[in-house]
């Protein structure tokens, strides 16, 4: 059975030809609760991008689309939302992040969102 699974876009973008845009749009399409945060100003498909830091309640899951490089002023953030998993999309893999992850009790799943979604593994 289908479960709403509401989930945290890190590196939104308001460009149509990134992933998280992309992402975003998806999650939408399979009824999940989006919330796109991201550095740039913007909305995706209606969503306006979160230029902060939000607290947010019952995060199922947070999917990156930011690179080892600009992860570390997040871990706090993703830490504190408790997610049930975290998502390195392709080319965000940080075993740093991995690690603190595990020990706070969060899944890491090195996978792509997108394709996830598209067979139904979401």
């Amino acid at each position: 059975m289908w479960k709403n699974k509401p989930t945290v876009v890190i590196g939104a973008s308001p460009n149509a030809d990134r992933y998280s845009f992309k992402a975003t749009i998806s999650l939408q399409n399979h009824k999940h609760t989006v919330y796109p945060i991201g550095i740039k100003k913007g909305t995706i498909n209606g969503l306006e991008i979160i230029n902060s830091k939000p607290a947010l309640l019952e995060i199922d899951t947070i999917t990156l689309y930011i690179g080892p490089e600009n992860q570390p002023q997040w871990y706090d953030y993703i830490i504190a939302l408790k997610p049930k998993r975290l998502i390195f999309n392709p080319g965000t893999e940080n075993p740093e992040l991995i690690a603190i992850a595990k020990t706070n009790g969060i899944e890491s799943e090195i996978a792509c969102t997108l394709v996830l979604l598209s067979i139904n593994q979401y």
